[in-house]
């Protein structure tokens, strides 16, 4: 399973979608990626893949960043890649 989370401006907690491919996430990802290069103001829709009727739309212009990263068992009850601050 691949995760790709999406940090926003003024939210502590970031928006995260799950695929099953790597191809699958990999296109997402660059999906986003490609939306914040353009710097339009404009919708970008996510869907969840087992429960197509859960969407979000995210407006591109408060996307800070974008990080894709394989989920693992072993990562429950630790440190999440990226986007993290150790104190």
């Amino acid at each position: 399973m691949y995760v790709i989370e999406l940090a926003l401006k003024y939210s502590p907690f970031p928006l995260s979608v799950e695929r099953k491919e790597y191809t699958q996430a990999e296109a997402l990802y660059h999906q986003v990626r490609n939306a914040l290069e353009k710097g339009r103001p404009e919708l970008l829709d996510l869907t969840c893949e087992k429960l197509e009727s859960k969407k979000i739309a995210v407006l591109v212009s408060e996307i800070l960043a974008v990080q894709i990263y394989e989920k693992t068992a072993s990562s429950i009850g630790t440190k999440r890649p990226g986007f993290t601050v150790d104190a």
